[in-house]
């Protein structure tokens, strides 16, 4: 099976040669996720962020730029872990692990009731020790809008079978 930018649920590669010919290219596309404003209130609590932009419906439509709340930055970056959870369950490796990020730009709000998916291009790769640490530059787009809503580098560390790394 070869890589596919479009791969749906599953692996976006079925070995390390199809991950290192992907190198500069787009690894995979997620499916769209439906921003309603119960994610966004979940988040809120979650974070304890109550901002009003975010949670108070009314208010937000009479006051806000936008004309309804917005999702919070930070939620809609945290749909990265789901679609890796989604796209890079690796057959050759055991586990995978968020190792951060190097850039991250908030480029437009993602008003309630928005879908947005992620378009993932695999930066860099590089051999560290018992796995891969792969760098994608992510675009989360927003349907129907021209500007996505957040651009970001993110880094990503997937372990080989057998070598999770030792509990420190």
């Amino acid at each position: 099976m070869s890589p596919s930018a479009h791969s749906r649920a599953g692996s976006f590669a079925q070995s390390v040669d199809d991950i290192r010919a992907l190198v500069g290219k787009p690894a995979f596309v997620s499916d769209w996720v439906l921003i309603t404003q119960q994610h966004i209130d979940l988040f809120a609590q979650a974070t304890g962020d109550f901002q009003w932009i975010h949670v108070d419906v009314a208010r937000a439509q009479k006051e806000s730029p936008y004309g309804s709340t917005i999702a919070h930055g930070f939620l809609t970056l945290s749909l990265l872990g789901q679609f890796y959870e989604r796209h890079m369950t690796l057959p050759f490796c055991e586990m995978g692990l968020n190792y951060g990020l190097n850039k991250v730009r908030f480029t437009s709000p993602v008003p309630a009731g928005s879908r947005v998916r992620g378009q993932f291009v695999l930066a860099q790769l590089e051999d560290i020790a018992g796995g891969l640490q792969l760098t994608f530059k992510v675009t989360l787009e927003i349907e129907g809008q021209e500007r996505p809503a957040c651009v970001a580098e993110s880094v990503v560390r997937q372990y080989f079978q057998a070598q999770v790394p030792a509990k420190s």
